[in-house]
C-alpha cells in the first residue's frame, strides 16, 4: 500500500467530486470549443485578407482593422474561459474538441481523470504521460 501524501495546495478530485462539478465545466468547455472554433475561421479569413491589405480601400481597410479588434476581442474572452477553468483546478488539453483533465490522487501518485465534451460523466483516467491514448476506464465503484 502507497502511503505517498498528496502535495499540499493542489487540487486534487475524486471522481465524484469531478461529476459534481461537471455541469460547470460543461458549460464553460462549450463556449470554449464554439469559440475556439469561431476564432480559428476568423485567422484564416484575416491571414487571407492581410496578405493582400495593400491593395484595400480605406472603406475595406476600416472593415479590416473592426474585423482584427472583434477577433482580439472574442480572444480575450477565449482566455478568460480558460482561466476560468484553471481557477476550478481543471486542465484544459485540447479548446477544439473540448478535453479536460481533472488532477486526481490515486494509489500514492498523480493521474488524471479524463473528459472529453459531450462525454456523460467522467469515466476515464490516465497516467500524467499518457494522454488521451492512454485512457482507461474507471472501475464503476470509484465512477460515483
Amino acid at each position: 500500500m502507497n502511503t505517498r501524501q498528496p502535495p499540499a495546495g493542489k487540487k486534487f478530485f475524486t471522481a465524484a467530486e469531478a461529476n459534481r462539478m461537471l455541469p460547470l465545466v460543461r458549460a464553460i468547455v462549450r463556449d470554449i470549443v464554439t469559440l475556439a472554433r469561431d476564432l480559428r475561421e476568423r485567422h484564416e479569413f484575416l491571414t487571407r485578407s492581410q496578405a493582400g491589405e495593400s491593395g484595400l480601400s480605406p472603406a475595406h481597410r476600416e472593415e479590416l482593422d473592426e474585423a482584427v479588434e472583434e477577433f482580439e476581442r472574442l480572444r480575450q474572452k477565449l482566455m478568460g474561459f480558460e482561466q476560468e477553468l484553471a481557477g476550478l483546478g481543471v486542465e484544459l488539453k485540447d479548446r477544439f474538441l473540448g478535453l479536460i483533465d481533472f488532477p486526481c490522487w490515486k494509489d500514492g501518485r498523480e493521474v488524471y481523470l479524463c473528459w472529453l465534451l459531450d462525454e456523460p460523466e467522467v469515466a476515464h483516467w490516465h497516467e500524467l504521460t499518457a494522454g488521451f491514448t492512454g485512457r482507461q476506464p474507471l472501475l464503476q465503484d470509484a465512477a460515483h
